[in-house]
């Protein structure tokens, strides 16, 4: 999909909020609500939306424990990897994790309540993963950068 100006202006405003309205849009981009409306259809149907989400405040929901844990593998086998990442999906723990290079198999971070509800996830959930070699975790002390948002100016426009 080609991409101009009016695409950019409408994605960085979704991005910061999915909830606008075609009208709200229509100020923002300079566009009628009816032209915003198309863009947007157009834009989820090409797969570069990909959905609409609410963020919600973590800490004020009394998730406490935000943790970086990086897990080794026993062994890299196809089928380590497709059990052990149908075994993350499980997790409502995990918010996102991420198969990487380097001295890791893979990076998790991990929400819990508190260092309990954390210890209890990794002694009983994930070290006695059979296919778990060695675990590392660190715990956020204090989030400097909390962010989604790409950056869509620097997209190049394609005609």
């Amino acid at each position: 999909m080609k991409l101009d100006s009016f695409d950019k202006l409408l994605l960085n405003a979704l991005q910061k909020d999915g909830a606008l309205t075609n009208a709200e849009l229509s100020k923002t981009v300079n566009l009628s609500a009816s032209q915003c409306s198309r863009r947007r259809v157009a834009l989820e149907s090409a797969g570069i939306i990909k959905g609409y989400v609410a963020r919600l405040d973590a800490s004020r929901l009394g998730f406490g424990i935000r943790a970086i844990v990086r897990v080794n593998l026993r062994n890299h086998t196809k089928d380590t990897d497709v059990n052990f990442a149908r075994w993350v999906e499980l997790q409502p723990e995990i918010q996102l994790a991420f198969s990487v290079s380097g001295d890791t198999d893979y990076i998790l971070h991990v929400r819990t309540f508190d260092l309990d509800s954390f210890s209890n996830f990794l002694h009983e959930k994930l070290l006695v993963q059979s296919h778990v070699q060695q675990v590392r975790s660190d715990i956020v002390l204090k989030s400097t950068k909390d962010s989604s948002l790409l950056d869509i100016e620097s997209v190049s426009l394609r005609s």
